[in-house]
């Protein structure tokens, strides 16, 4: 790593004398947003030898700066106070400015904080690039965007002591208030810096629509439910049918850039009308594809979604829930391993689909296990805002932050003493605080964020993800070393599309759910035929739904079934499909419901004139829909 160190040093410092002592461009040297910098710098006559004159502002002036922008202080405080650990431990400092590059924070490490003060990187210092030349702050002003200036990267010669990454923050309209840095010793790596600076930049960016958007209707959207809630939802707000202010993972969700805000109709961006996700939860954009979320209406807003509370304590034994799954002789040798290991002081992680059931199985294994007695504790590491997580997880003591409550915190790990604490999700866990996980499972001890005496811990673990936990490690997105001391023993649970015999699944839930009312067998058959992509979460919810809609002692039959399921064929009449769909004939429909499924997509395609998107909408299904059942009568038509 040394050797590989010197051999880029020498490389930029050739680029240094080809660009400042003989006027060349040395393009492919150095990155082009550096390039771009440094050309910048010199048509406007800094000299990179000679180190700036930064006059640091009088406290006073320092204290109105940080009034003037309280919203941006107040909304990233939570931010600095967790990175700040890290950052000393790394021996690196966190930097917060305003929109021109005026330091209104530095916390972290001490002793780097005095290197850095030697060339005035402190609190009511202004690092916009026109005054200190090319760095992370000040250039990320400039692009836009992120940005890494190392060493000799940056155009003064005396901040080749430096390795920053800087990350912009801006408000919900698209407009700059900020910068969020990290900076350390050139001489020491810093892999994940720019990481943990995007990733503490969408926290912000996501609280400045806590407090609503006035006279908008606020979407809160992802492609996986399970990160609604989450700062990595996206967040588009719409007035009078125009995009007037998003985050950026709602703009990554369209392809779009800020400029964009105020410009893009909804009409472009979405197939299904606003009443779709209020009503079902669910939208399909121009391409097709699914998004899940909620509708945000008026400007009295909750900050995260009150269906799934991201942290429970129950003490023990509590009722099964109606869409628990239905554990089988596997699922079952599954559960007695699981407590087997788990007595035996060792971690757990059940691994599956969203709506599989993984916090059943964790409290299922709650109430067979030696622990039954205590509390079990689920937090939800996706749901929970992640600004918080440190301090809810480990506690705090009083006065620990801005805005802490009265008295402290003592923590979830606490809460959780001699029982079992269930880390749901724990494969969205952010970054920068898998160390202090690790830390506290190897230690079995904790000590509180604002000091305080370590405190020894007993709690069984259970863990649970959805995601693929090799390839988050492979991305460096999760910590290998924490994966191995929360895996010690793994379970899978498979998704309702591998069980051969859903029909019995279906049969048993029923069961429990119907409430004596009976399913035709064409009705039956079509739910066992589906592949349920959301699980026994989704199954569960649509048994439930058929029961609102019937009466008591009634045969439920297809008609109440949702439009998703209609488009099933019987499983025999499936067999004969050919396998290109759009080969197949009106004639070949197997079944009456077919025929009379055909019969209405003609009809509401006759009454909107051959448009097959306002004819889908009217449907209430998808064009893809549209075109697999009615084939080649689609060529040719409007979209």
């Amino acid at each position: 790593m040394a050797q590989q160190q010197t051999l880029s040093d020498r490389h930029l410092g050739l680029a240094r004398r080809a660009f400042f002592e003989h006027g060349g461009a040395p393009v492919g040297k150095v990155p082009e947003t550096i390039l771009r910098s440094w050309v910048r710098c010199q048509r406007q006559g800094l000299a990179a030898e000679q180190a700036p004159h930064i006059e640091p502002v009088p406290a006073a002036r320092l204290q109105e700066m940080r009034e003037r922008h309280e919203k941006l202080w107040r909304l990233a405080r939570a931010e600095l106070e967790l990175l700040s650990s890290d950052a000393a431990a790394t021996g690196s400092i966190v930097i917060l400015t305003d929109e021109d590059g005026w330091i209104l924070d530095a916390e972290g490490s001490a002793s780097f904080l005095d290197r850095a003060g030697r060339v005035a990187l402190m609190p009511g210092a202004c690092w916009s690039e026109a005054q200190v030349g090319t760095n992370a702050i000040g250039t990320a002003i400039v692009e836009g965007r992120s940005v890494v200036v190392h060493g000799g990267e940056h155009y003064l010669t005396p901040h080749g002591i430096l390795s920053c990454s800087a990350c912009p923050i801006f408000d919900p309209y698209g407009l700059p208030v900020g910068v969020l840095d990290i900076s350390g010793d050139s001489n020491v790596q810093h892999m994940h810096a720019l990481g943990l600076a995007r990733l503490a930049v969408a926290n912000i960016e996501h609280r400045y629509f806590d407090e609503g958007i006035p006279d908008a209707e606020l979407l809160r959207l992802h492609r996986d439910p399970a990160l609604l809630g989450t700062a990595r939802e996206g967040l588009l707000a719409f007035r009078s049918g125009r995009l007037v202010a998003a985050n950026q993972a709602g703009l990554q969700l369209f392809g779009l850039d800020r400029s964009e805000l105020g410009r893009a109709p909804y009409a472009a961006l979405f197939e299904d009308a606003l009443g779709k996700l209020r009503d079902d939860g669910v939208l399909l954009d121009r391409q097709g594809r699914a998004l899940y979320g909620r509708v945000d209406d008026g400007q009295a807003r909750p900050r995260r979604p009150a269906a799934r509370p991201p942290i429970t304590v129950s003490a023990a034994l509590t009722p099964q829930p109606a869409d628990a799954p239905l554990f089988d002789p596997v699922q079952e040798a599954d559960l007695v391993r699981a407590c087997r290991v788990l007595d035996a002081g060792l971690s757990v992680l059940v691994q599956g689909q969203t709506g599989t059931g993984k916090e059943v199985f964790a409290r299922e294994l709650h109430r067979r296990c030696a622990r039954a007695g205590k509390p079990f504790v689920a937090v939800n590491c996706a749901a929970l805002p992640e600004g918080l997580i440190e301090a809810e997880l480990f506690g705090y003591e009083d006065g620990a932050f801005t805005g802490a409550r009265k008295n402290g915190n003592p923590g979830l790990l606490r809460q959780a003493d001699g029982g079992v604490l269930f880390l749901d999700e724990i494969g969205d866990m952010p970054l920068a605080l898998q160390p202090r996980l690790l830390r506290v499972l190897q230690e079995r001890e904790l000590s509180p964020l604002g000091g305080g005496k370590p405190i020894k811990l007993d709690f069984a673990l259970v863990c649970a993800t959805h995601r693929e936990m090799q390839q988050a490690m492979g991305e460096g997105r999760f910590r290998p070393d924490l994966y191995y001391r929360i895996a010690h023993h793994t379970v899978h649970i498979a998704p309702l599309s591998a069980n051969a015999d859903r029909a019995a699944v279906v049969d048993a839930l029923w069961q429990r759910l119907g409430q004596g009312r009976r399913l035709t067998e064409q009705a039956r058959q079509q739910l066992a035929d589906y592949s349920w992509p959301g699980n026994l979460r989704q199954l569960g919810a649509c048994l439930r739904t058929l029961v609102a809609l019937s009466e008591p002692g009634a045969l439920v039959g297809v008609e109440l079934l949702p439009a998703y399921l209609h488009d099933l064929r019987p499983a025999a009449s499936r067999a004969q499909t050919p396998a290109n769909p759009m080969l197949a004939s009106p004639a070949a429909s197997a079944s009456p419901l077919e025929a009379l499924a055909e019969a209405a997509m003609r009809q509401a395609l006759a009454e909107c004139d051959g448009n097959v998107s306002r004819a889908a909408r009217k449907l209430g299904i998808s064009r893809s829909t549209l075109y697999r059942r009615l084939g080649q009568d689609l060529h040719g038509k409007p979209h």
